[in-house]
């Protein structure tokens, strides 16, 4: 009996020291409401806070390998663990919740360094694809991929990948990244907020087009497109080239965020300085319309200037607050066969931090310029964020107008100047 006891103690401090719980205070400080906020922890940090119910004496854990999120009302909430350096370690842990205006929320996360994490509904979807000769079908190639590189004197690298690059999406949107020196984020636009690219592979059928799925909505030519990051010569944005070597790949695939990587390496971004290697990480939430942009350098680039923008829609309506947040709404053919396609209307948006703004340029095409709305940029040391967004108005339910379009964003940028705030304390 004694014996027995033993080991069944022994198998409880075992199955206590292999997990660390805490607890996540979520606070909304706007007064509106707010959707799918998203909820970002490091491991890191968690794993080195001292446990406030035994002193921090007891064993930690130096590894998670699985995680459940629990609200006030003891309902499990689903979650996601990311590895984002490829180390095999997870770095970060997201959630979504959903907050009223001024609400403050409690969630409990307990993580263990066994097990593997958790399977939920799919909120987002992202895909690389090789073209397979022997299908037909636009819309069923099968040759899946999560990364590839090519060499900066490839030929042509925009036609490697079937929709000529990494494609993601949340309900609201769809992207693919042009695989090429344009990197440009080319737009797919629904009537229905659901994840679609997995059946349309961003080329919808007629039949598909008849159950209402949606389709390719802007041509973006040799523009930014929607937020594409490019260099600045002194006079106009250039492209990512020439490289030693550029490549796409899938960090995440979700199911709350899906996180894609594009390298360029060796990129001569200044020809009277040296080539910089850049990493620009591009992480898509479920529910949201909007994206979020990470720019990475291995080096220091405060004296560098780049650029990014968003294209000026023919005859487009713009907002700008001179401050980071510009956009614009117009009606233009997203491609150059009239015949098969139907004429797009559009809303984009852009939203920076005004420390990174060097100078906005008025939206007028030139000839080397192209045309864009424009902003010359700085990056202050070797990290800068900013978030991009749009809506298509095919949507059944999104803006119909400029006008709606314009208030979205000026509440989008609220919501992005006051993030939710986040407090997180260890409980054992």
């Amino acid at each position: 009996m004694v014996h027995i006891g033993l080991m069944s103690l022994m198998g409880v401090m075992t199955a206590t020291a292999s997990e660390i719980t805490v607890e996540v205070t979520v606070v909304n400080p706007l007064k509106m409401e707010r959707e799918d906020v998203p909820v970002v922890i490091r491991l890191d940090e968690m794993l080195s806070l001292k446990g406030q119910a035994n002193g921090g004496k007891k064993k930690d854990i130096d590894e998670i390998r699985s995680a459940l999120v629990k609200n006030e009302r003891g309902e499990e909430v689903a979650c996601q663990l990311d590895d984002l350096d490829r180390d095999e370690r997870f770095d970060e842990l997201c959630f979504l919740t959903t907050m009223k205006g001024h609400e403050k929320q409690k969630f409990i996360v307990t993580m263990s360094d066994e097990g593997e994490p958790r399977s939920y509904e799919p909120r987002v979807y992202c895909e690389m694809l090789m073209r397979n000769d022997k299908v037909k079908e636009k819309n069923r190639h099968n040759n899946y991929i999560e990364s590839i590189t090519a060499r900066g004197d490839c030929a042509n690298s925009y036609n490697l990948q079937h929709h000529h690059g990494v494609a993601f999406e949340s309900e609201l949107n769809g992207i693919r990244i042009y695989f090429d020196k344009r990197q440009t984020l080319d737009l797919y636009g629904k009537f229905n907020h659901r994840l679609e690219l997995k059946e349309t592979q961003f080329y919808t059928q007629k039949d598909q087009k008849a159950q209402g799925y949606g389709d390719d909505v802007l041509w973006v030519g040799q523009t930014f497109g929607l937020g594409a990051f490019r260099g600045w010569d002194g006079t106009a944005s250039t492209m990512i080239d020439p490289v030693k070597s550029r490549t796409q790949r899938i960090v995440s695939y979700g199911p709350l965020r899906t996180i894609v990587d594009i390298e360029d390496r060796g990129w001569k971004a200044e020809a009277e300085k040296p080539a910089v290697t850049m990493t620009l990480r591009y992480i898509q939430y479920g529910g949201h319309r909007d994206t979020d942009v990470e720019v990475m350098f291995v080096s220091d680039v405060s004296d560098y200037r780049f650029s990014t923008g968003i294209i000026n829609v023919k005859g487009s309506e713009e907002l700008t607050d001179h401050n980071g947040l510009r956009a614009c709404w117009g009606t233009d053919w997203p491609s150059t066969d009239t015949v098969k396609w139907n004429r797009e209307t559009v809303g984009l948006a852009i939203a920076l931090s005004p420390e990174n703004i060097e100078r906005e340029i008025p939206g007028v095409k030139t000839e080397k310029q192209g045309l864009d709305y424009t902003y010359v940029v700085k990056v202050g040391g070797r990290k800068m964020s900013y978030k991009v967004a749009y809506c298509s108005a095919n949507e059944e339910k999104g803006p119909k107008t400029a006008q709606e379009w314009f208030e979205w964003a000026k509440q989008w940028k609220k919501e992005v100047e006051r993030p939710a705030e986040v407090v997180v304390k260890r409980l054992r």
